[in-house]
């Protein structure tokens, strides 16, 4: 099958490239799916997963890429739920073969039913993105209606699902981003948006979502009230706000989650920020591109079903 691999960790993204690679096997309870659409996070290069397994042994070559929608096309020993040609979205462990392939084996409780009325290009976008909003908003910082949250990269894939979770939970929200950005975080639903060298305007906030670590963490403590937290996804924070919390945490798999973000879309109650959509072949160029806002997307197969 055609994917893209990476093979040496000191070549970076220069090390892309496009390989015909044996089709995965699937172990018990896992599932191959037919990729039709996928995702990727652009530091997944850096990730210790990348280059080994759970064991540290090196796992190269290695196809990055870990957000997937497509269709079962082979069920592993013991799987049960899902069925051969079931379209199906989600993510695949980090220590496994990615999704910038033709198939991938992933594990079955990784991925859930996709709606026939959802596309596979909006499917591929959802699943870290919301997850990582989702569990960061709610089972990490316990944010609660009434509070307020300043949420950086508020027109990110993360950002911009962040901002609208929160939102509807009844939260206030101040958004941060470039000044270019300040359209696209207005119409996700900001209620005041700064630009990210004006974060300590503010003022004191319940909660601080963070993508970018470094100095706008480090910041970002001095907004955080008393009894307040801060989440990162970016780096495990080096000092915590004075009477309050901070924490990082990676995200996790959840099949009723992603079941539950796909009924919001659906119901037009979530937006998706999808970016350039691009076929496989282009894949190690779109690593490289920070030219589209929003989560850049490869199709992998055209089809539709």
């Amino acid at each position: 099958m055609q994917a893209i691999t990476v093979r040496e960790r000191d070549a970076g993204l220069a090390g892309l490239s496009v390989e015909d690679i044996p089709r995965p096997r699937t172990a018990e309870n896992d599932v191959l799916v037919r990729v039709h659409a996928a995702g990727f996070t652009t530091g997944e290069l850096d990730w210790p997963g990348t280059w080994h397994d759970r064991a540290g042994r090196d796992r190269t070559p290695s196809v990055p890429g870990h957000d997937v929608s497509g269709v079962v096309a082979e069920l592993g020993y013991g799987t049960t739920g899902l069925s051969v040609g079931q379209r199906v979205f989600g993510f695949a462990d980090g220590t496994r073969d990615g999704a910038l392939a033709e198939y991938i084996a992933v594990e079955a409780r990784n991925v859930a039913p996709l709606p026939a009325d959802l596309d596979h290009t909006v499917a591929a976008a959802l699943p870290i993105s919301g997850l990582t909003a989702w569990q960061g908003l709610f089972d990490h910082a316990r944010l609660a209606a009434g509070q307020t949250i300043l949420i950086h990269g508020c027109a990110g894939a993360v950002g911009s699902l962040a901002v609208q979770l929160a939102r509807e939970a009844g939260a206030r929200v101040i958004g941060t981003g470039r000044a270019r950005d300040r359209e696209r975080a207005l119409g996700f639903g900001v209620d005041t948006f700064l630009e990210t060298d004006r974060l300590e305007d503010a003022g004191e906030v319940d909660v601080v979502f963070d993508v970018f670590g470094g100095q706008i963490l480090h910041r970002s403590t001095a907004v955080v009230r008393a009894g307040g937290t801060l989440v990162s996804i970016a780096t495990p924070p080096e000092i915590q706000p004075a009477d309050g919390r901070a924490l990082f945490f990676i995200v996790e798999a959840d099949r009723a989650r992603l079941t539950d973000l796909a009924q919001r879309v659906r119901d037009g109650r979530l937006e998706v920020a999808v970016g350039e959509v691009r076929p496989l072949a282009e894949a190690p160029e779109a690593f490289r591109s920070k030219r589209s806002p929003g989560k850049t997307i490869i199709r992998v197969t055209e089809e539709q079903s």
